[in-house]
């Protein structure tokens, strides 16, 4: 890509606007750790779902969709099209529930939920678990994509672009805080949403697409199931891996970064910067409807455009022969479409390829920081800390972080490997994260069995694999969950309940519903809780219908089906008038015991 004079005044002036609220809020974001990793709990709805989806929306994810699509069509991006089921049990189960809990950070919960040495273990070890190595191996494979789209786009190495890219992260995260983080998202946003679409625009016109009805026709000369939004069931293999296994236990059983059961990482983050409980609802919901109904079909338009102009990986190596030979993979034909964009546009995309990857990693680092600031250095290191203090504390460990995160992008190479890897590292430990907010029983011992659990057997097979003896993706997936979950559910029963004491504080605070809570209401003489089990699950079933409905919908079009698209169409319209008719009694706080400070 050959950038004009103009391309680069683009570039110049969208990062430019970028730092005005860094400059603006950086006196904010130093007043206390509050304001620096949860604005201070006065964030509006919108600002929250437009945050969420611009932090997900990665340099990353396109390649990651691309590489998706060219593996094995459409269907396969149900391997994270599912996690809309456990997104949107987000909005109605537990975005209230986080923010009644009045903690900083998630990691917080750990000791208003437990007690004693175990939940302290926990908190700690996940503090640096997944604020130093987990979330740093995020942050690489973010680099990996962006290091992939420079090296084709401009044909720079891996370590210029890094040392090039990596500075204005630090800066603005260690400066702005999460004011600064969500108010720089939301210019972000638009900034790679406008490029997506111009992407797939000029996508479909580059050499040899024919437009929109030429990349249609193409796949219907016999390429039919590429298109196909459900997998060729007739290859049963397929269809388990891609759509059965994903809809049916990944949703529920696996901890993914922005789709964790329950709610956790940078999700929870912003609920519980929410100013209400309405917005951390509200704000969950955007984020649901944007991140599968707005973003994907840009992208698969791309992606599917790119098996015409590049049919193998040959092709593109052949066309950009300075890209390192152990970067060429079918992630890489994302940038690789890039080049097709004109003179002006071309500007426009490389400013919302940075945005994109700067939403995230700004994010990545102030979460990460939070874990390792409040949750282990101000918890176990320096408690009496001032909150000034900590500030500078979380601006160094920034810093640090994302040196890290440089280091451990060296040892990746495909997207699609990094995100497997990530699914089977934390299978099996979802389903406590849904089940300790409506049930008594789990305890601190609980997680920390499961967490082990699921990390030696992942480790067991990465091994495996590295000695030859690699099995099947699903088949690892399957026996990790199947061994996690039995493993924390009789370390569960083997061990003593939590404090009779400490559950009644909690339920009393956070009120959650359901069954699973009647012995300690009982045996404290609290009151029910304000919230609908029933109703929460209605609303959960019509936001899935709407959104999967605009998904489809969209798709429909797209390949020329105004019929289904229709009927698609109505599906959402019928799913967004039901959540409308609930009312207040969906969308707004029942009134109840006001929740505890904290």
């Amino acid at each position: 890509m050959k950038l004009t004079t103009l391309d680069w005044v683009i570039v110049a002036v969208s990062l430019g606007i970028s730092f005005v609220p860094a400059i603006v809020l950086a006196r904010r974001a130093g007043r206390n750790i509050t304001e620096f990793f949860a604005a201070g709990r006065a964030a509006p709805w919108w600002l929250i779902g437009i945050s969420l989806v611009a932090t997900t929306f990665s340099t990353d994810t396109p390649n990651l969709v691309t590489n998706l699509v060219r593996d094995g069509g459409v269907a396969e991006n149900w391997v994270w099209w599912s996690f809309l089921l456990t997104g949107m049990a987000t909005v109605f189960f537990f975005a209230r529930l986080w923010r009644r809990s009045r903690v900083l950070t998630d990691l917080e919960f750990y000791e208003l939920r437990y007690a004693g040495r175990a939940a302290s273990f926990v908190r700690g070890f996940r503090a640096i678990y997944l604020g130093l190595f987990f979330n740093c191996w995020i942050i690489a494979t973010v680099n990996l994509a962006l290091v992939k789209i420079a090296g084709i786009l401009f044909g720079w190495p891996r370590f210029e672009t890094l040392a090039i890219s990596v500075a204005v992260p630090i800066v603005f995260a260690a400066t702005a805080g999460l004011w600064g983080v969500m108010v720089t998202d939301m210019i972000q946003f638009c900034i790679t949403m406008t490029s997506a679409f111009a992407a797939a625009y000029f996508a479909i016109h580059a050499p040899g697409v024919g437009g929109l009805h030429g990349l249609i026709a193409h796949f219907r000369g016999g390429h039919a199931g590429m298109l196909g939004l459900l997998p060729n069931f007739s290859d049963w293999h397929t269809a388990l891996g891609i759509f059965v296994i994903p809809i049916t236990v990944l949703w529920w059983s696996v901890w993914y970064p922005g789709a964790e059961p329950g709610g956790g990482s940078y999700v929870a983050q912003r609920m519980l910067a929410a100013r209400s409980e309405s917005d951390a609802l509200f704000g969950t919901f955007a984020f649901q409807v944007m991140h599968y109904a707005l973003r994907p079909w840009p992208w698969i338009v791309v992606a599917l455009a790119s098996t015409i102009v590049y049919p193998s990986l040959h092709d593109i190596a052949s066309r950009f022969p300075s890209v390192a030979p152990g970067l060429i993979g079918n992630d890489i034909a994302y940038p690789a479409m890039l080049v097709f964009l004109p003179s002006g546009f071309a500007g426009f995309m490389v400013a919302g390829i940075f945005a994109a990857y700067r939403s995230t990693i700004e994010t990545h680092l102030n979460w990460g920081t939070s874990y390792l600031v409040h949750d282990f250095y101000q918890r176990f290191i320096r408690p009496g800390s001032s909150e000034r203090h900590l500030v500078l504390v979380g601006r160094v460990v920034t810093a640090l972080l994302m040196v890290l995160g440089v280091l451990f992008t060296l040892t990746l190479d495909n997207a699609h490997n990094a995100f497997n890897l990530l699914l089977s590292i934390g299978a099996g430990t979802g389903l406590i994260y849904l089940l300790r907010w409506f049930w008594w029983r789990i305890n601190a011992w609980s997680e920390v069995s499961a967490m082990g659990a699921s990390f030696l057997v992942s480790l067991g097979f990465f091994v495996a694999a590295k000695l030859g003896h690699a099995a099947d993706t699903i088949a690892v997936l399957l026996i990790t969950i199947g061994v996690t979950t039995v493993v924390w559910i009789v370390v569960t029963y083997c061990t003593p309940p939590v404090e009779a004491s400490v559950l009644s504080q909690f339920y009393a605070r956070v009120r959650p519903a359901g069954p699973g809570w009647a012995r300690v209401r009982r045996e404290s003489a609290l009151p029910p809780s304000p919230d609908s089990m029933p109703l929460a699950l209605a609303g959960w079933v019509m936001g899935l219908a709407s959104v999967y409905g605009a998904l489809f919908a969209a798709g429909a079009f797209i390949y020329g089906r105004p019929v289904e698209g229709g009927v698609w169409s109505a599906v959402a319209a019928a799913a967004i008038v039901g959540l409308l008719a609930t009312g207040r009694r969906l969308w707004q706080p029942v009134a109840g015991p006001a929740p505890a400070e904290g």
